[in-house]
């Protein structure tokens, strides 16, 4: 092969890799909710039998919000059958795919995408005023379903050995000050919301009721 065609096919390396992210490829059936160094997430959203095209995906783990069943397509030609149940989590290893939703209802997920290499936190075996139960776990992360009691409250200046990305799993009043971030103090089912290692924060119920969220917490 000539030098001038391996410097063409180099340079069309960066285009054909980046042709096969899901978003760019594929923007009707997936949109990005948050983005930075650490994690991607992304908003996942089928109607019945409707279909993407081959993508890839890095290490994540998917937050369904709603049952479905889905068929993946693999390069080679092979097919896999997928149920799963709202309000889980599972562990996907970095993998090349065509989704196709089978039904009966619309696919409804958020796919919390995992960046560079493991930071080595230590994940919390318990939380004051929280109860929390493992959903999934993988060499990147820890996914918990956690309740948050009326009591609960991480005064200001809290900070974490670990990265958090915070799904809410219904409508609630907890409020959230991240430094250097706007607070919040509303959630609506499948906000999102980051806190990374080390910065500082303070979070308080303020519903007086119980509140719900899958918490993924990064290494």
């Amino acid at each position: 092969m000539k030098p001038s065609m391996i410097a063409v096919l180099l340079a069309a390396m960066p285009i054909a890799a980046a042709a096969q992210d899901a978003v760019t490829v594929d923007p009707a059936h997936y949109k990005v909710l948050l983005d930075n160094a650490v994690v991607r997430v992304l908003k996942v959203d089928y109607a019945v039998g409707e279909k993407s095209v081959m993508h890839a995906h890095p290490d994540a783990m998917l937050v369904p919000l709603a049952p479905g069943n889905a068929r993946f397509t693999m390069p080679d030609g092979r097919t896999q059958d997928l149920e799963v149940k709202a309000e889980t989590v599972a562990y996907t290893p970095a993998t090349t795919h065509l989704p196709a939703n089978l039904g009966p209802g619309r696919i409804d997920a958020l796919l919390v995408e995992f960046k560079g290499k493991e930071g080595g936190g230590r994940m919390p075996s318990a939380r004051p005023g929280m109860t929390q139960t493992v959903l999934a776990e993988c060499p990147r992360a820890t996914a918990w379903r956690t309740t948050a009691t009326p009591a609960f409250h991480e005064a200001a200046g809290t900070t974490h050995d670990y990265d958090q990305v915070v799904i809410a799993l219904g409508a609630s009043d907890v409020q959230v000050a991240v430094e250097g971030q706007p607070a919040r103090t509303h959630w609506e089912r499948g906000d999102v919301l980051f806190v990374g290692r080390g910065v500082k924060h303070e979070s308080q119920n303020t519903g007086g009721k119980p509140v719900d969220f899958v918490i993924v917490g990064i290494k």
